[in-house]
């Protein structure tokens, strides 16, 4: 087995092997992952956050080796909180975006392989699982543009916004909505939902397709279009503007 590790800012994982190809999701800085498949100039790989499998152009590939690899995925990184910072090394200097995982992180440095990079932004270390920290960390990532497959604060969907978000305070979720809806614990009826929970909301069919967090005074912040902040009832999101009723509610999962 074969590994790497996001050395670029983003890099896009795709459905199939073309630039042009469906973008179903993304890495960030300091994420691993494992090669599964190598087809032309194409990988296929497995994201070691959330298992999710797609192609990245190998072009961006950035090998580790297995113990290198396994150091990683065993030692707690730092979650890059500054919307855009950047790090450097004595080689060069890359922009780090929200979201992104700094290995080893000692509070200004932190090293992938034998490089050692500069990061003088702010960082979250270890677990923060606390309220107000969380909707903090959610309310940084107000009005990023809605982006299928997005996972930074300058593109973002529905889903990857949760998943980051729950990122920061150590909770892995899974990358689409449905398969995050599959997590946690059902709560039961929307007045006893809590700040921090996940409501879900379904199509005519009843698949799940959308996903937002809850925010306290029936209000919730989700990526439809932009991240932006709602209304929640028991019958769904009721956008203002609109005057109307925009995602159905399907069901509501407490995740911590």
């Amino acid at each position: 087995m074969k590994y790497g590790i996001a050395v670029l800012s983003i890099i896009a994982v795709r459905k199939e092997m073309s630039h042009r190809s469906e973008q179903i999701s993304q890495l960030l800085f300091g994420e691993t992952y494992e090669i599964l498949q190598k087809q032309g100039n194409w990988l296929r790989i497995r994201c070691s956050y959330d298992n999710y499998e797609g192609w990245i152009d190998e072009s961006q590939y950035y090998e580790l080796n297995e113990r290198e690899y396994l150091n990683i995925s065993n030692n707690d990184a730092g979650i890059a909180l500054e919307l855009v910072n950047s790090a450097a090394s004595s080689h060069h200097s890359v922009p780090i975006l929200a979201g992104s995982s700094l290995p080893f992180f000692d509070g200004m440095n932190f090293k992938i392989s034998r490089e050692k990079f500069i990061y003088n932004g702010q960082a979250i270390q270890g677990e923060a699982k606390n309220a107000a920290i969380f909707e903090r960390i959610a309310l940084r990532y107000t009005n990023a543009p809605y982006l299928w497959g997005g996972r930074s604060p300058f593109g973002i969907d529905c889903s990857g916004f949760t998943q980051m978000v729950f990122k920061f305070v150590g909770i892995p979720l899974l990358r689409d909505a449905y398969q995050q809806a599959g997590q946690g614990s059902v709560v039961n009826f929307i007045e006893e939902a809590q700040p921090g929970d996940l409501a879900f909301f379904g199509n005519e069919e009843g698949r799940i397709v959308h996903v937002g967090i809850i925010l306290k005074d029936n209000r919730i912040i989700h990526a439809s279009g932009k991240v932006r902040i709602d209304k929640l009832d028991h019958f769904g999101i009721y956008h203002a503007e609109q005057k109307k009723y925009s995602h159905s509610l399907k069901i509501i999962k407490r995740i911590f």
